[in-house]
């Protein structure tokens, strides 16, 4: 008899499902739920960007692209870059276009990262940083943020986390799931601590332009940090478009020569369509961009409030679209806290411990719906607590 446990790597049959689909199974048998936590905007991608996407299959453009994309997008996203975010890359060797952000993100974890080295991930973060880091050998190491000090990376905790194994740092700002940004000060207190080390980063900017009161800073434009830093960034969240499938990547053409080195075996190029379709976004999107933030932040002081009013301990989300409340007064912890509302009131959001064991009494909720769905839901959520 064929043993299949003989052929799965043990890295790989360990590997936890992630912990935001989980309850979608449970939400097909509810025709009346409302889900809202899913990271994904509720506006189409823009007419235009889809029409040139459009247009590049009726010209005929459905050929393989070069393996770092088509160089009027690179060309596209390095003025972009240093138009937007103060940072200058060669688009000969230092951005990739990549099958959306996430692809970006295990390129440079395999580039970087081998079996003994540590990884740095703050935490609450994103689910794939720790699973993907595993896989390549490499321990994945949490650093606690807290509410208390708006789940920013603190440099006392960067400095008492890092050890001679120490390779890599993720930084995920804004983040998912908390809302939480980090200024160019507190951006310098981390590259103070990094500068006499050997530790790369890998800074995940996907929600750049999603940022409420105060511009996006970079840690790759903080003075010394360009030559250790990869940015990745990606075209779903700030253009609607997320079943395009399209990221990039930049940095300096010592890290990126292995990030491209791997993606040309494993993916070829992106999407050709999406890419063209990335240069119209690049090009003309960004009123589209803004009119979208303006609306998420419309939702996001909405559901603020009315948690507050709930009496929620939350903490008021800066960038993204999610925000992050402290359940452990109406629940034992996230995960009873979503099981009970989902059953009671038919509402799904995500318990915080998919994010990592320091979110457990915590819960992702994001905003990326309509006003009218986030009012229903807002209600039930009212309800649901009005029984505790």
């Amino acid at each position: 008899m064929f043993d299949y446990a003989r052929v799965i790597p043990q890295v790989v049959a360990e590997m936890k499902p992630s912990g935001i689909r989980k309850y979608f199974g449970i939400m097909e048998t509810m025709p009346d739920a409302i889900s809202l936590g899913v990271g994904e905007p509720d506006f189409i991608t823009p007419q235009h960007i889809m029409q040139a996407g459009i247009d590049s299959l009726c010209a005929g453009k459905t050929q393989y692209t070069a393996n770092a994309g088509l160089m009027l997008l690179r060309k596209e996203i390095g003025k972009y870059m240093e138009k937007t975010f103060d940072l200058s890359y060669n688009p000969d060797n230092e951005i990739l276009a990549t099958v959306g952000g996430s692809e970006a993100i295990d390129l440079c974890l395999r580039a970087f990262l081998t079996v003994g080295d540590e990884i740095l991930i703050p935490e609450p973060s994103f689910v794939c940083y720790a699973p993907l880091a595993s896989m390549t050998g490499a321990r994945p190491v949490p650093i606690v943020t807290t509410k208390e000090n708006s789940f920013k990376l603190m440099p006392d905790a960067l400095r008492a986390a890092i050890t001679p194994r120490t390779k890599a740092l993720v930084l995920s700002y804004p983040n998912n799931p908390t809302g939480g940004i980090m200024t160019r000060e507190e951006l310098q207190a981390v590259a103070d601590v990094l500068k006499d080390t050997n530790i790369v980063v890998i800074s995940d900017e996907i929600y750049a332009e999603l940022t409420y009161g105060r511009k996006h800073c970079s840690i790759a434009a903080i003075d010394g940090m360009w030559d250790r830093t990869v940015v990745v960034s990606g075209f779903s969240k700030a253009f609607a478009m997320t079943g395009w499938r399209l990221g990039y990547c930049c940095g300096p053409k010592e890290l990126m020569k292995p990030v491209m080195q791997i993606h040309q075996y494993a993916l070829m190029c992106a999407s050709t369509p999406a890419q063209y379709a990335g240069i119209e976004a690049l090009q003309k999107g960004l009123p589209d961009t803004r009119r979208m933030c303006e609306e998420y932040d419309t939702r996001r002081q909405y559901i603020y409030r009315a948690l507050l009013d709930m009496g929620f301990d939350c903490f008021e989300p800066e960038g993204a679209f999610y925000i992050f409340p402290d359940v452990s007064m109406y629940a034992a912890d996230g995960g009873d806290f979503v099981e009970s509302l989902l059953r009671d009131q038919q509402v799904a959001v995500v318990p915080g411990d998919a994010f990592g064991e320091s979110g457990k009494n915590h819960v992702r909720i994001s905003y990326a719906y309509s006003m009218e769905t986030l009012k229903k839901a807002m209600d039930r959520i009212g309800k649901f607590v009005a029984k505790k």
